[in-house]
């Protein structure tokens, strides 16, 4: 385990996308960047470009299925015997998906990867980032989530799943964690808030049907990967926000989250909810 050195960093679907450039712009501000990405060669290249922008860039890659969470959870484990404090875990891998798929240990894609393994590995990281507090959770949203709606005991959509439906449910939900994770650190040093990058031209969409046709059309209007990593870069960096949880961030600035997301007692649902699938699947796996 070390504890010296430059600040830790964790970035989820670092090897790709808007998470490449928020890896880069941590390695920049000196941090100690581990990527996290489920394709070694992919990691070896972000790495490798990393180091071609940044000489001295110190970076650790990590190779997970971030949509099982048993592996979710040895990730957790395995930075946290690495390193005793962590800065800053930015949670940005997601998927949207235009079929309903289960993973391996039984759950909807889309829910374990956009909800379930975010909150998994927060939770994993938790004693970390208390130790290297001031310290931040920055996790990437979507302005989906702004009219998403919400039942706790039914986040299985099952046969109600649509593509943006569970998209947007998923964000909801992951905003809504983020911000029962803020009161929960509140007074710890660890302040947690969620950020919408903006509509950005990564490769997140891959579907056909109307979705698809949608995105290929106003994909000539969206950000570059760069420019959408820079709302996640200022949470995640700047002195504006070193006090600041428990937010939603659009461009920079606080934007008002969907009201769901404001209610107390909806959110702590959730969080019961979420904790009981994510705790399911890990009690099957040490079984």
């Amino acid at each position: 385990m070390t504890d010296t050195g430059p600040p830790i960093a964790v970035v989820t679907g670092a090897t790709g996308g808007i998470g490449r450039w928020i890896a880069l712009g941590l390695a920049r501000a000196g941090h100690h960047v581990i990527l996290v990405g489920r394709d070694a060669l992919r990691g070896e290249a972000a790495s490798a470009w990393i180091a071609q922008c940044v000489p001295r860039a110190s970076t650790e890659l990590m190779i997970a299925d971030l949509s099982l969470l048993a592996a979710t959870r040895a990730l957790g484990d395995s930075i946290v015997a690495r390193h005793g404090k962590i800065a800053v875990l930015v949670n940005n891998a997601g998927i949207f998906e235009a079929t309903r798929a289960l993973t391996a240990e039984g759950h909807e894609r889309v829910l374990a990867t956009n909800l379930l393994s975010p909150f998994v590995l927060t939770r994993a990281l938790l004693p970390a980032l208390g130790a290297g507090a001031p310290s931040r959770i920055v996790t990437v949203g979507s302005s989906t989530s702004d009219r998403a709606r919400i039942d706790p005991h039914r986040l299985v959509l099952g046969a109600r799943w649509t593509m943006v439906g569970a998209y947007g449910q998923s964000k909801l939900a992951a905003m809504m964690m983020t911000f029962a994770f803020a009161k929960r650190l509140a007074g710890t040093g660890v302040v947690a808030n969620v950020v919408h990058p903006g509509l950005v031209a990564s490769g997140l969409v891959r579907t056909g049907g109307a979705i698809g046709l949608v995105w290929r059309c106003l994909a000539p209007f969206a950000l570059s990967e760069e420019h959408g990593a820079d709302t996640p870069l200022a949470a995640a960096l700047t002195p504006e926000f070193a006090d600041v949880s428990g937010v939603y961030l659009k461009n920079r600035r606080a934007a008002p989250p969907n009201p769901r997301a404001l209610d107390p007692a909806l959110v702590e649902r959730v969080w019961t909810a979420t904790q009981q699938l994510a705790d399911g699947t890990e009690s099957r796996a040490r079984m």
